[in-house]
């Protein structure tokens, strides 16, 4: 976009302005970042296969249920993206009713909703990946989301808030919506009430899952780019300092990706029959949640950057957790577990293909459409 109002330049204050294509942004990191992609899963699928024991050492190297590679390696990820965001303009975004609101919605009552009925859907007949499934539709994504939002040239700032809004549903409603989508209404429309599942997982250990996968990144964020205005100036900050850690926030995502399928790839290979009857129903809700919260941005006359930012965060899912109540209320070896490990598997392929379906539709906003608070 090219207008002249300064908060649409203030979105791309740190990228190259106007319709500067994505795969100029970052060189050959970028350029690639799909075969970056792929690669990483290949090699963390093959390490987890040929070397003995590995997705065993792996595992145990945890703290609170918590996977210390993948917590690094997505902290790696979202520091440099959360560097880059105005905290000053925050309030902005906050004062979007439409987008605020839209969130909400998308997010808490139709995402749950939708991958519960397509877990009923395509598997009627196997009620435990159909319990893994309906988990991972109740963990809003929190993490990876700043990537593909980023990738994307959505609104860093309406990420952040965005994110952060839904890090405090996730520890309020996550286990009320478990046991209303696992135990109650399966029985309220007449599916069989022993096809419900309890969730044993504390509040507790979900709040330590966003304060470990956003508390610590965003913080770092925040005092990095405080400090690195006063001490830079706000030009030399995003002009020098800025193009120097943005890398980094794809190299965490590629580390990421290898460690997460390196301690899932025995599972994940083992079973390709499985895996293809989780990925139908997942892929089912990408397409529905991204083009559905994508439609909905551009009917309520959101500006290009937040309808991308409202359609990333609505598509995305928090994995992290759902695998780890998956695994910590069924076990390791349980088909809930083997759903939420497909959900990475699907889900980062599909989104960064997402991103240029994303980047293509930019041309169809007015090119006077502008970000507005209202």
């Amino acid at each position: 976009m090219t207008s002249a109002d300064p908060a649409t330049a203030r979105a791309r204050s740190t990228d190259a302005a106007g319709d500067e294509s994505i795969v100029k942004k970052l060189s050959t990191l970028d350029r690639y970042l799909a075969v970056w992609i792929l690669l990483a899963m290949a090699l963390g699928l093959g390490l987890g296969r040929l070397v003995p024991g590995l997705n065993d050492a792996l595992a145990k190297v945890e703290t609170g249920g918590v996977s210390l590679p993948i917590a690094l390696g997505l902290l790696i990820m979202m520091y440099p993206v959360l560097a880059k965001v105005r905290y000053d303009r925050l309030d902005a975004v906050t004062g979007d009713r439409k987008l605020m609101v839209s969130s909400l919605v998308v997010n808490w009552i139709v995402g749950p909703a939708v991958m519960f009925a397509l877990a009923w859907i395509f598997l009627p007949d196997l009620p435990e990946y159909r319990t893994g499934l309906i988990v991972v539709g109740l963990a809003r994504c929190i993490a990876m989301v700043i990537i593909w939002n980023d990738l994307a040239c959505g609104d860093r700032e309406a990420a952040a808030v965005l994110v952060a809004l839904n890090s405090v549903f996730q520890v309020l409603a996550f286990g009320l919506l478990g046991w209303f989508y696992l135990d109650l209404l399966p029985g309220w429309l007449g599916l069989g009430l022993g096809d419900g599942e309890h969730l044993d997982i504390s509040m507790g250990k979900i709040a330590l899952n966003v304060v470990i996968f956003l508390g610590v990144p965003l913080a770092a964020g925040f005092l990095t780019r405080r400090l690195g205005e006063k001490k830079l100036g706000r030009t030399d900050y995003e002009q020098r300092f800025l193009p120097k850690i943005g890398p980094w926030a794809l190299y965490g995502l590629l580390f990421t990706i290898v460690i997460l399928f390196a301690l899932q790839g025995k599972t994940i290979t083992s079973q390709p029959l499985d895996v293809v009857r989780i990925a139908l129903p997942l892929l089912a809700y990408f397409a529905v949640m991204f083009f559905g919260s994508f439609l909905l941005g551009k009917g309520l006359g959101l500006a290009y950057d937040r309808t991308a930012t409202l359609a990333f965060t609505a598509a995305g899912n928090n994995f992290e957790l759902a695998i780890a109540v998956a695994v910590a209320t069924f076990g390791v070896t349980s088909g809930q577990a083997l759903s939420g490990v497909v959900g990475p598997l699907i889900e980062v392929p599909v989104l960064i293909g997402l991103v240029h379906v994303a980047l293509a539709w930019r041309r169809r906003f007015a090119a006077d459409t502008v970000t507005t608070a209202s």
